[in-house]
C-alpha cells in the first residue's frame, strides 16, 4: 500500500517536504556530532532526499539512501547523483554497506510493529561503537490504522516511545535525545516521538552470550 501511495503522491510530497519541521535540523546536528568528514550516513526511507539527506550532504558527509518508492528515489538520484541510492524496502535491505550513523525518519511507523525490533537490531549491529541512530516512532501504542495523505491511503503502526526506548537500551544504546515532536490527541493525530541514540557497547545476541565451559 505505502509503496504505491508514495509513488502516486511523489510530486505533491516533493513540493511539500522541502524544509525542516520543528527541531529536525538540531536532531541531525546531534546525530553527526563528532563524525569525521566523508563519514557515511545510512538513510532508511530517504524519500526524495530532502531535507534530511540534503542537509547531511551539505555538512560534508556521504549518504546511502534506500526507499521502496521508485518515484521518490528517482528524485533523490537526480538531485544528488554523487550519492548511493538503493531501491528496496527497509525490511528487505541487506545491510552489507558500512556506515557510521543511521536515520530512520518517518518511515519505521509505516511497517508493522513486530518488525521494528528486528530492523533496529540490524541497524545497531551495523553501527560502530559510538555511532548514532536517529528515528521517529508514533507517540502512543495505538493499534495499527490507515489514513489518507494527498488523497491516497497509507498504513501506520508503532510501538509506544517507552517500548522503543526499551528496545534501543536492550540493543546496547544509550538515549542521547528523546522528545515528542507532537503529542497524541483524541482526534486523528496519534503523535510522533523523536530519538537520537548512541551505540554504547557491542550488541551480543542472547544465543552468543551463554557461558562456554571447557570439556572435562
Amino acid at each position: 500500500m505505502n509503496r504505491d501511495s508514495y509513488n502516486q503522491i511523489a510530486p505533491d510530497w516533493a513540493a511539500a517536504r522541502t524544509t525542516f519541521f520543528g527541531h529536525e535540523r538540531h536532531y541531525l546536528d546531534v546525530l553527526v556530532s563528532g563524525l569525521p568528514s566523508e563519514s557515511v550516513v545510512l538513510d532508511l526511507g530517504c524519500g526524495t532526499g530532502r531535507p534530511m539527506a540534503a542537509y547531511v550532504i551539505s555538512r560534508g558527509y556521504r549518504v546511502i539512501g534506500i526507499d521502496q518508492s521508485e518515484n521518490l528515489l528517482n528524485r533523490a538520484k537526480a538531485a544528488f547523483p554523487g550519492e548511493q541510492w538503493i531501491h528496496t524496502s527497509i525490511e528487505a535491505y541487506t545491510f552489507l554497506h558500512r556506515y557510521s550513523s543511521a536515520v530512520i525518519w518517518d518511515s519505521l511507523f509505516h511497517i508493522e510493529r513486530e518488525c521494528h525490533e528486528p530492523i533496529l537490531r540490524r541497524v545497531v549491529e551495523g553501527l560502530p561503537v559510538g555511532g548514532r541512530l536517529m528515528l521517529t516512532v508514533g507517540g502512543s501504542d495505538h493499534p495499527s490504522f490507515t489514513d489518507f495523505m494527498f488523497g491516497h491511503e497509507f498504513f501506520y503502526d508503532s510501538n509506544a516511545p517507552e517500548e522503543t526506548e526499551r528496545i534501543l537500551t536492550h540493543l546496547g544504546c544509550q538515549i542521547v535525545l528523546g522528545e515528542f515532536m507532537n503529542q497524541p490527541t483524541t482526534a486523528r493525530d496519534k503523535g510522533r516521538y523523536a530519538f537520537v541514540a548512541e551505540k554504547a557497547e557491542p550488541f551480543i545476541p542472547p544465543d552468543r552470550c551463554k557461558l562456554r565451559f571447557p570439556a572435562r
